[in-house]
């Protein structure tokens, strides 16, 4: 299982991909998915699927969290994930960009969409993904790389707030703490200080 695992990203090729979608074609649209996937911890189905409705707050301004719905995630692992600050600034720019488009709806327009379409598919954004990590040079990335490096780094942060592991499964809608650990990259630098704590 090891060998097959997406790559997880540092802080570092976050920023430098960052930058390099401001220079692409629908910038704000491809950051937005970018984030969704590291700042939010998205698969690429719940990224394609997720509405604005699940966004924004009953007065139709951005809200704090994405409430994602069973129906779009994977084993209707529907979840409420705060929005990370970053991630939520782009939201804010590419809401006011699609509200002006004329078939806009807040209650069933995507986030993501195409310029032919008003959605995009699933197979679609992993192929962005590919795209983009293939442009950047970053090897062994894949569209679940975002994923394992939110999942990652939750992971370090938790003893900060006090939270536990389940708290992690509860934001990236796994059924089993297993599946969790299993996507939390081992840090050889951390384990070194640890065994000399000893």
């Amino acid at each position: 299982m090891l060998g097959k695992q997406s790559k997880i990203l540092t802080d570092k090729q976050i920023k430098m991909m960052i930058n390099h979608l401001s220079l692409t074609r629908m910038s704000t649209r491809n950051q937005v998915i970018f984030l969704l996937s590291c700042k939010g911890g998205l698969r690429s189905k719940e990224i394609s699927m997720v509405e604005w409705n699940m966004i924004v707050d009953p007065e139709g301004n951005m809200g704090n969290s994405i409430n994602l719905l069973d129906r779009v995630s994977k084993g209707n692992s529907g979840r409420v994930i705060p929005l990370n600050k970053e991630l939520k600034d782009k939201l804010i720019t590419l809401y006011e960009i699609e509200k002006m488009n004329k078939d806009f709806d807040v209650y069933t327009s995507k986030v993501i969409r195409t310029e032919r379409s008003n959605k995009t598919s699933p197979q679609s954004i992993v192929n962005l993904f590919q795209r983009w990590y293939k442009d950047m040079g970053f090897i062994g990335c894949s569209s679940h790389s975002g994923r394992r490096t939110f999942i990652t780094n939750l992971s370090k942060k938790l003893s900060i707030v006090g939270g536990t592991l389940r708290d992690v499964q509860g934001l990236v809608g796994h059924k089993n703490l297993q599946t969790t650990q299993r996507y939390i990259e081992i840090d050889t630098d951390c384990q070194k200080e640890l065994v000399n704590l000893i």
